[in-house]
């Protein structure tokens, strides 16, 4: 890495991108590649100037910060900036994510540049796909799935979706005959989406319990669940007993 860490500052306040602008300004070896006062700008903003780090607000309107490093692959390194909420500050004390209260004090600001200077030298990279996870289930179920395919960001409402299929470190969103494939293992959205509505039937499969049309035999102990469109997914002995729970 070079000496000077090339920092975008993401903040939907601007006295607040103002504060930070002034103290790291100020600070030796800091250079703002990108200021963005939106989750969308700041995902563009990363692609295209390829930082080394990203201070990074949590609550924002259309993304938060959790929903943008979701999207970012490969990510930066991120010091996260919040107001007072436990629930995130509990999850960067358990990951050992650097994390900034609001009003930023210019103190640990400097501190969290160090340490995100170490990071960055060493290659220790910040579990941030843990740390958005239990960041976002902190409110219940998410409502949406992200899921960013080049320069553009599809939005997907949860009800939309049909099934989600395991794809190696992937799962494919099937929706309305569409599909997304998104960097993410069929474990983690699981555990971000309504358990009431979505069932694993299968290790490979994540069914909307709405688009289940019928359950029928398909081979000696085996099923296969038939969704309304026709399409037709293998169900385990596990999934046929959860879902025998859910109907």
């Amino acid at each position: 890495m070079a000496d000077e860490l090339r920092v975008i500052m993401v903040d939907d306040e601007e006295p607040a991108r103002r504060l930070l602008r002034e103290y790291l300004e100020g600070t030796p070896g800091v250079s703002i590649v990108a200021e963005c006062g939106n989750g969308f700008e700041a995902v563009k903003a990363v692609a295209e100037h390829e930082p080394d780090l990203m201070l990074l607000d949590i609550q924002m309107p259309k993304l938060d910060g959790f929903e943008v490093v979701e999207l970012l692959e490969p990510s930066p390194a991120v010091i996260f900036v919040t107001a007072h909420d436990e629930y995130a500050v509990r999850a960067f004390r358990v990951h050992a994510v650097d994390y900034l209260l609001k009003p930023v004090e210019r103190e640990r600001l400097l501190e969290a540049l160090e340490r995100a200077r170490e990071q960055i030298a060493t290659g220790d990279r910040q579990p941030l796909a843990q740390v958005a996870a239990a960041g976002r289930s902190r409110g219940g179920p998410v409502d949406r799935v992200l899921v960013r395919e080049g320069a553009r960001i599809h939005v997907l409402p949860a009800v939309s979706i049909d099934y989600v299929e395991a794809d190696g470190d992937y799962v494919v969103l099937h929706c309305a005959g569409e599909t997304h494939r998104k960097k993410q293992s069929l474990s983690e959205l699981e555990g971000l989406l309504d358990p009431d509505a979505f069932v694993r039937i299968h290790r490979a499969y994540l069914l909307n319990l709405d688009r289940l049309d019928r359950i029928e035999p398909y081979a000696r102990d085996s099923r296969v669940a038939r969704l309304d469109d026709g399409t037709r997914l293998l169900v385990s002995r596990t999934g046929y007993a959860r879902l025998r729970e859910r109907l």
